[in-house]
């Protein structure tokens, strides 16, 4: 019996010393998750559990769809109304045109099959493609005065690259025109009625060209934005003025339509946007030169 109780007495002690060790790392594991919440789980990396839980970090809870002090527009004034439209005007007035053209879109007739398309820009110039239809001469003029700021951007262009040694506007320009390419074969757009074609407007030749979107607008709006970078702002005004009369002759000249100009804006500025993202990315900052106009270096977020 004494022996009995001596192995009995052991196998208590051990169980009893395994249940001590099993408290002990519980204890340790919920310290650990709790320091590691605390910590923000910088202390060790997060491992994956085979319930799928990561180990040393807790995942925020998803934000409810009802907050629970209410809704936001339950907070609202008149006073914080007023305040909004006062200190921020362009999302208000977008939010008023969003309205409008809501209606607009439910009420407007459509165009007939056999009608020509419908171009408010068309009619704005209709007297000035009059006289351009009664004044060939100097339609010819325009079309090679146009021509020339087409060749001002294109030396624009390539004078930052190859003498400036900045590539964001020729690496615009090289995203630009193909997307337009494949744009103008994807929806090929008819040639709109009363157009004044001349061998002296680009592409010289009177040849075959593209009409959505407009690479008239488009370069000049990348050239334009390049001048503001290195602070030639005066050479930025110039251009948007000449890219604003070019848009007006060529609506004149029913050479485009309004969205083609249109479109043309949007695309030099996303066809800007992605050669920056690009720049940034792909450009080692050693092989940056200093901007000919402020000194300063390509690679800083002023000059970018």
């Amino acid at each position: 019996m004494t022996a009995e109780n001596g192995v009995s007495g052991t196998t208590r002690l051990r169980v009893q010393r395994r249940t001590a060790d099993a408290a002990r790392v519980a204890l340790s594991v919920g310290a650990g998750h709790e320091i590691s919440h605390h910590r923000g789980g910088a202390d060790r990396p997060p491992t994956k559990s085979l319930s799928g839980v990561r180990m040393g970090t807790i995942s925020p809870p998803p934000l409810p769809l009802f907050p629970p002090r209410g809704p936001f527009f339950a907070g609202w004034s008149v006073g914080g109304v007023v305040g909004a439209v006062r200190h921020h005007p362009v999302p208000c007035a977008f939010a008023i045109l969003l309205l409008v053209f809501m209606g607009v879109e439910y009420t407007v007739p459509m165009v007939p099959v056999a009608s020509p398309p419908l171009d408010l820009g068309f009619i704005v110039t209709e007297r000035l493609n009059t006289a351009l239809a009664a004044a060939p001469a100097l339609n010819t003029a325009l079309a090679a005065l146009n021509t020339v700021f087409v060749g001002m951007q294109t030396f624009y262009i390539l004078w930052t690259f190859l003498v400036e040694g900045r590539p964001r506007p020729t690496i615009a320009a090289l995203f630009m025109f193909p997307c337009r390419g494949i744009l103008g074969c994807s929806t090929q757009l008819p040639l709109p009625e009363g157009f004044l074609g001349s061998g002296a407007d680009f592409p010289v030749g009177n040849v075959s060209f593209f009409l959505f979107f407009s690479g008239h607008v488009a370069g000049a709006v990348i050239a334009s934005l390049d001048m503001r970078r290195t602070r030639r702002h005066k050479m930025a005004w110039a251009f948007d003025a000449l890219n604003l009369l070019q848009s007006v002759r060529l609506l004149a000249a029913r050479g485009h339509y309004t969205i083609d100009l249109a479109a043309g804006v949007g695309a030099g500025f996303v066809a800007d946007v992605l050669a920056g993202k690009y720049e940034k990315i792909k450009w080692k900052p050693e092989r940056q030169q200093a901007c000919c106009s402020c000194g300063c270096s390509c690679s800083t977020p002023r000059c970018m």
